[in-house]
């Protein structure tokens, strides 16, 4: 893989951007107190200045109709050089729709902290052809903004990932995980209560969140230690660029550990068979040297195993489950190329380098 440029890393007092690259929920009526919530969240608990990028609160439906008001935000983040980082409000499902209106010279020449997850593998893609990494990792609606509180797990991987020049080291299991609840009240004793209420507060300790003993990493198939360096797939949108430039190639794929959000598309094992065909036919497993993904049902896993041992013949490939980078809450970060370790025997995953640059 060719050497990506590894933005600075955040401090306090810096001012981040807010960007809807994606979806544009954020600026909708009844989502806005919920990312009202986030940013006073990531402002407190990391002492920075947020602001929104212009059209960032402009709604679902207006950005939807203009992707190129997405490219112009994410451009205009990238060049004012007040903004030391851009944080995604949410993911989506259309962002091979931005790609048009985008110059990753501009991505290139202004390296920057760029973080977002599900859609916004799409944007891993392009910021690596771009040649600068990225960050697979919380978005501000979930779970920056999750009810409750920011659970310490996600609050401690952005601190040694985004804000430390340190080595990121061992990315361990959660303790506890939760379903992403969209909600916006909760009851407790008969009365309701409203959890993204129009206060200066930044957590609600008497929410009932109903969190579930984490159960740790599970090997699939393979054994002993293998590294490589980290890409983030979600499987849909990466699907959606194929075909352009933008797709990584091979050189991105070889000697990859490939962090996969696997699942049956809409409840089709169909589905999803045919997704993973997809990346095998264009060559994604061929040299990679593992996949990890979240957790998965006996169809799922029946899936991968079927395409990857059977169809690309790598019964070799070493595939750990259950790690904490998927649709739920609490997530760890994945910086796009940064050189990883799984231990199979040890059920352990490390990250051998920073996450940014002094």
């Amino acid at each position: 893989m060719k050497e990506l440029i590894i933005p600075s890393k955040l401090n306090e007092g810096d001012t981040v951007a807010f960007i809807s690259i994606s979806g544009g929920r954020a600026g909708d009526e009844d989502m806005l107190p919920r990312y009202l919530l986030g940013k006073r969240r990531f402002e407190r608990i990391f002492n920075v200045k947020v602001f929104e990028t212009p059209n960032a609160l402009k709604g679902s439906s207006y950005l939807y109709e203009h992707p190129e008001k997405r490219a112009e935000d994410l451009m205009w983040a990238l060049k004012d050089d007040s903004i030391k980082g851009i944080i995604c409000n949410q993911g989506g499902d259309d962002s091979y729709r931005v790609l048009p209106y985008i110059d990753p010279q501009v991505i290139h020449d202004n390296p920057k902290v760029f973080m977002g997850f599900s859609d916004i593998a799409t944007w891993m893609a392009v910021f690596a052809y771009a040649g600068v990494r990225a960050y697979y990792g919380p978005t501000v609606l979930t779970p920056l903004a999750q009810p409750g509180k920011l659970d310490d797990y996600t609050e401690n991987a952005i601190r040694r990932t985004l804000f430390s020049t340190e080595v990121i080291g061992e990315i361990k299991p959660a303790e506890k995980t939760t379903p992403i609840d969209w909600t916006t009240t909760y009851t407790i004793g008969g009365v309701q209560y409203e959890r993204f209420p129009d206060n200066d507060e930044i957590e609600d300790l008497k929410d009932p969140i109903p969190w579930e003993p984490g159960t740790g990493y599970k090997v699939l198939q393979g054994s002993g230690k293998v590294s490589g360096h980290v890409i983030a797939v979600c499987g849909g949108p990466l699907w959606q660029i194929m075909g352009t430039k933008f797709f990584p190639g091979p050189d991105i794929w070889e000697d990859s550990i490939i962090a996969l959000e696997h699942c049956n598309i809409y409840d089709s094992k169909l589905a999803g068979l045919h997704e993973l065909r997809a990346f095998a036919a264009a060559g994604v497993f061929d040299k990679a040297k593992a996949v990890i993904t979240g957790p998965m049902d006996d169809d799922s896993r029946e899936t991968i195993l079927k395409v990857i041992c059977k169809e690309v013949n790598r019964p070799d490939m070493v595939i750990m489950e259950n790690v904490d980078y998927i649709h739920r809450t609490p997530m760890t970060i994945l910086p796009t190329g940064a050189l990883m370790e799984i231990d199979c025997d040890a059920l352990k995953i490390e990250i051998l380098e920073s996450g940014v640059v002094g």
